[in-house]
């Protein structure tokens, strides 16, 4: 069984990190509304675009989707 985004997302967790993926991660970790369970795309992209204010740029999202891809 492949990891949710949201449990791949948590592997690039790094509170001291100052790294865009880095910071997604951290900031996702806290959003209590996050789908954690989502693993389409369209979705997950509509749910940051509406609500993620803590991501400043999809083409972050859209980096660590890919590696979320490559990774299974």
């Amino acid at each position: 069984m492949h990891k949710t985004f949201y449990q791949y997302l948590m592997t690039k967790r790094n509170p001291g990190s100052t790294d865009p993926e880095a910071e997604f991660a951290n900031n996702a970790f806290y959003d209590q509304s996050f789908p954690k369970q989502e693993d389409e795309f369209d979705e997950l992209s509509k749910y940051l675009e509406e609500n993620a204010t803590y991501l400043p740029a999809m083409e972050i999202f859209d980096a660590v989707w890919k590696e979320y891809q490559e990774s299974f």
